[in-house]
């Protein structure tokens, strides 16, 4: 297995292997093309070059780590909403990423604890495993001992994390069209946008442990739902309770059964809809790798373990109300009271006109589980959503570029986003209307 000791901050060496996979893509086609000509089926020739696409794109994402392993993670989320000709290659590579990627060694390691705990780390940590449990995109993390006896889960940057980070998006912004036709039917500007945006704040281990401790005191004894105790830290060391888990959501997703299915997507919803309420943030990072299966007693059905806060949106006050009178009008079909409540909250500017008939059919997809008391999500229903509004040809087209995202919907959109899309992979059926209006105010009134 190939290791890290530093994650590699040579801006011209990081940006050729990104530039290196639209580029392939095209040689992929332009012999595919003459493999079409020489006899070959069009079908046989088209899933040869997903599957090596897939292959490249991701493994390349996850060797760099940093930005362009992040902005793979994020794609994973919407993986349900690729063609299903596409995702059926891709879709074990995505996985793969959600998990893993190569370790740096433990001499590294123990160089980072020493710079962020102090030279008598060793005396408060007094058992370090040799290689790690987990592996992200800017750290990993590794299974140790606390003096007073606890297990306890070690989360180490990367060195040079911050530089490649910085990098990789920044590049990944210049390679934003080269790089679409690779992930076609998910737009990815807006996601690098997005991703760059929290970058700087994701660097900070403190800021993560500040909001971890929100989460684990808010959810002390939930019945469902476990959040880890920080221990101790610094900007990149980040000590938290040990979770002992059997899985992530990935696997529950690739082979659960649809008792677990119902069971563990119902659980993610209920932490993302009641996180705003109680803590005043939104875990804004919704990828299977952070939500972990706790089985029962009796090794049945459990509860679900939430991991990595360095991505929240903080909402003082819980979720807008504006959010909840939204899904309302737009569920109950009142086309009229949806445009008046966009323009108040920005979503529409003064003097941009629109059809609210059109706005409405728009957005529709989006609020379908709100519709019904209980709604089944699926691949096929996530598919069908996104290929309707990146449609040209809809005449609901229009609207999208007529629609203005205020910065504080920012992370909301996009955690909603990777919260329907993980649903939609769970194939998870529950009473989502219920849940808005126990949950979101606005919604119920």
């Amino acid at each position: 297995m190939a290791v890290v000791t530093e994650m590699p901050r040579n801006a011209a060496r990081r940006t050729a292997k990104l530039a290196a996979l639209p580029v392939a893509f095209a040689g992929r086609n332009a012999i595919g093309l003459g493999k079409r000509l020489g006899g070959k089926p069009a079908e046989a020739v088209m899933s040869e070059i997903q599957q090596r696409t897939a292959e490249q794109v991701f493994r390349t994402l996850g060797e760099l780590k940093g930005g362009a392993m992040k902005f793979g993670q994020a794609l994973s989320v919407l993986e349900a909403a690729l063609p299903e000709e596409m995702a059926a290659p891709y879709r074990e590579q995505l996985t793969k990423l959600q998990d893993s990627a190569p370790p740096m060694p433990t001499a590294v390691v123990r160089d980072q604890l020493a710079a962020e705990l102090g030279a008598d780390w060793a005396q408060r940590l007094t058992w370090l495993d040799g290689g790690p449990t987990a592996a992200a995109s800017i750290g990993q993390v590794h299974k140790g001992t606390w003096y007073d006896g606890r297990e306890v889960a070690v989360k180490v940057q990367y060195p040079g994390a911050a530089d490649a980070l910085q990098a990789d998006l920044k590049q990944l912004g210049r390679l934003g069209k080269t790089i679409a036709p690779l992930i076609p039917g998910i737009d990815v500007k807006p996601l690098i946008e997005e991703l760059q945006t929290r970058a700087v704040e994701e660097l900070d281990y403190r800021l993560e442990a500040d909001a971890q401790r929100g989460f684990a005191t808010a959810y002390e004894g939930d019945p469902g739902i476990v959040v880890p105790h920080v221990v101790d830290g610094g900007e990149k060391v980040l000590i938290t309770e040990w979770l002992e888990s059997t899985s992530s959501l990935a696997k529950v997703i690739a082979e659960g059964t649809e008792a677990e299915r119902d069971h563990y997507g119902a659980l993610f919803a209920r932490f993302l809809f009641t996180g705003p309420a109680i803590t005043g943030m939104l875990h804004s990072d919704p990828h299977p790798g952070n939500f972990r299966i706790i089985p029962g007693p009796d090794g049945g059905l459990g509860r679900l373990g939430v991991l990595d806060y360095g991505a929240v949106a903080r909402l003082d006050g819980g979720w807008p109300q504006a959010l909840g009178r939204l899904l309302r009008k737009a569920a109950d079909q009142d086309a009229e009271g949806l445009v008046a409540t966009l323009r108040a909250e920005g979503f529409i500017k003064d003097r941009t006109t629109v059809d609210a008939d059109l706005v409405l059919d728009y957005l529709a997809p989006f609020v379908e589980p709100a519709r019904t008391e209980e709604f089944q999500f699926s691949r096929e229903w996530m598919r069908a959503t996104f290929a309707k509004i990146n449609n040209p040809r809809d005449p609901a087209y229009t609207v999208a570029l007529k629609l203005n995202l205020p910065p504080s919907y920012l992370l909301i959109h996009r955690t909603w986003l990777g919260g329907l899309g993980m649903l939609s992979q769970l194939e998870t059926k529950a009473p989502f209307r219920a849940m808005l209006a126990e949950h979101l105010p606005g919604f119920a009134d």
